[in-house]
């Protein structure tokens, strides 16, 4: 039996193509967050979650999911998470440490030099 993933928003096709081959996985296919009832009853059976920073992921919702393991969030961020929580309640909590660092400094520097250089006059 494939392990249950419920995916809050919609993520590259890549992605979901690599989680249906050893998942079954359901959508919330809307780029607004999931309302939190629908989340709450979307959850109930499954095993992991894909998440966004609009969704909060509780205490309340890790108790509507009893058979939840991993939570992901497709973010840098995790503070919509509650960490102690899923730590107390043995669930793995996955992110994307770092994936900006670079695009960031690249960012920061271009500004500078286009500053220094009076580009925008």
């Amino acid at each position: 039996m494939k392990p249950k993933v419920y995916i809050t928003r919609s993520i590259p096709e890549s992605g979901i193509n690599i989680l249906r081959e050893h998942c079954d996985v359901t959508i919330h296919s809307s780029d607004k967050p999931v309302p939190s009832d629908e989340l709450l009853r979307q959850v109930s059976d499954k095993d992991g979650i894909i998440c966004l920073p609009g969704d909060k992921i509780d205490k309340t919702l890790m108790g509507a999911a009893s058979h939840l393991k991993v939570i992901s969030t497709f973010s840098v961020g995790f503070e919509h998470i509650d960490v102690a929580e899923a730590t107390k309640r043995g669930i793995y909590i996955g992110y994307t440490p770092g994936i900006l660092t670079d695009a960031t400094a690249d960012l920061a520097f271009a500004l500078l030099l286009s500053m220094a250089r009076k580009i925008p006059q």
